[in-house]
């Protein structure tokens, strides 16, 4: 069976990276496994646990880590977040696609154990742009986000280690720029490969 593809969608805090996720899970030739997040930070409102993330307590987040069972894990913020392993080699094994939506940290941990996957930087159009969109949140002091801020521009300076970066300039572009990513991925050569190194084996047999 044909392995799924991870796509890995990165990018600064309030860069709009689930705004973009959802927007191209709505799509109608999408059909990829999202792979939940763990944190330890509350929930914002309308977030559902389970969907948005798994929501959990700082004990029960270290007990996963001694465990072994996270593929990655950061804490920013005074919170941490994390991939669980487990479920996402899971479903590349059974052939479906999996989106995971992640912080910069995260994102440099997981390349490292899964170097085959496509990592997707998204950008706000400049920093000023950032800035209002974490204060129009209203979720934060203003002294939590000058500290994002800060942390953003230093991520920004990580790109040099994804294998494309997506301008989340206006929504709709940004997903129709992920999905060309997305469609240039499946023709990549290691994952065409192995169909035909099989069928090559099929005839010498």
């Amino acid at each position: 069976m044909k392995r799924g593809v991870l796509i890995v969608l990165s990018g600064p805090s309030g860069v709009g990276k689930g705004t973009v996720r959802k927007a191209l899970f709505e799509e109608p030739d999408i059909d990829f496994q999202y792979s939940i997040s763990m944190t330890t930070r509350q929930p914002r409102a309308g977030e559902v646990n389970g969907e948005d993330y798994f929501f959990v307590t700082r004990e029960e987040f270290e007990t996963e880590i001694s465990n072994g069972g996270m593929l990655e894990y950061a804490e920013y913020v005074g919170n941490y977040y994390g991939t669980p392993k487990s479920f996402i080699d899971r479903t590349l094994a059974a052939g479906r696609d999996v989106l995971l939506e992640i912080e910069v940290q995260g994102a440099l941990q997981v390349k490292e154990k899964m170097p085959e996957g496509a990592y997707i930087f998204l950008t706000p159009p400049d920093l000023h742009a950032l800035k209002q969109r974490l204060i129009g949140r209203g979720t934060e002091a203003m002294a939590v986000i000058e500290k994002r801020v800060s942390t953003a521009t230093s991520e920004i300076r990580m790109m040099a280690n994804y294998d494309y970066a997506v301008v989340n300039d206006e929504v709709e572009l940004a997903v129709r720029r992920i999905k060309d990513i997305i469609n240039v991925e499946r023709l990549r050569v290691h994952r065409v490969l192995p169909e035909y190194v099989e069928m090559i084996e099929e005839l010498e047999e």
